[in-house]
């Protein structure tokens, strides 16, 4: 189910085209780090692997600092972390993942896209269940590490997919063993590439071409608004299958 996961990513990416969107919703990301644990990351372990995962996206330095500036500035933008759940068409579940500072506005915009896609927006718990909350993480090991043995020290973290490529690890986990895993890397000294939360479906739905094709289009409308982070789903994708 990873390696579906990150086609999916690779995909909106590029559908994004230009990093403008994705440097937006980091900064907000930031921002909410900032004003939970504090600007130094030293200290602040999800800022630390945001500022990590702004580098990999090639977000400029600059943009970083900024980010973490407004979060310290006395009139600051109070946003909130929420996630909405609901139904597309053809009964795929979604779990939209949004960063606000205005519940109303957000709220009011995502049931609107789904009720112009032939969906419907759910109550809180009503499709959370279908999918499973993962860590992952991307890291570059020592240089000639053995990768089995590797795995084997990192299935005792709780990591369940392992995959190693040629310019790093990716590693799977439930979420609840981000602080050991993030812990054990930094320990190692091995370099964190990125390291993200990300809700994995338990189970696929397959579509003929005109459902996916509906699914993409409620997907994009909730990936252009600029108060929604992530959008998972579990309808099968064509090259999945």
């Amino acid at each position: 189910m990873g390696r579906a996961f990150e086609y999916r990513k690779a995909r909106k990416m590029k559908r994004w085209g230009h990093m403008a969107r994705t440097f937006t919703k980091l900064g907000k990301e930031i921002e909410i780090a900032v004003k939970a644990a504090g600007p130094d990351p030293s200290g602040n372990t999800r800022l630390r692997i945001l500022m990590q995962n702004a580098k990999a996206e090639n977000m400029p330095k600059e943009n970083v600092e900024r980010a973490i500036k407004r979060a310290t500035e006395k009139d600051a933008a109070d946003y909130k972390e929420v996630i909405y759940e609901g139904y597309g068409s053809h009964g795929i579940a979604f779990l939209v993942e949004t960063a606000t500072d205005n519940t109303n506005r957000t709220v009011a915009n995502v049931r609107m896209y789904f009720n112009k896609c032939g969906g419907t927006l759910g109550n809180s718990g009503s499709v959370a269940f279908m999918f499973d909350h993962k860590c992952v993480f991307k890291f570059r090991p020592a240089e000639g590490a053995d990768m089995e043995e590797l795995e084997l020290e990192m299935i005792d973290l709780g990591v369940d997919e392992f995959y190693p490529e040629e310019d790093g690890v990716t590693v799977y986990a439930p979420y609840e063993s981000f602080g050991a895993i993030q812990k054990w890397l930094d320990d190692k000294g091995y370099e964190i590439v990125s390291g993200e939360s990300v809700y994995l479906p338990t189970d696929t739905k397959e579509l003929d071409a005109e459902g996916r094709e509906s699914i993409e289009k409620l997907v994009e409308k909730l990936e252009e608004d600029d108060d929604v982070t992530n959008v998972y789903h579990n309808m099968k994708e064509a090259e999945e299958e």
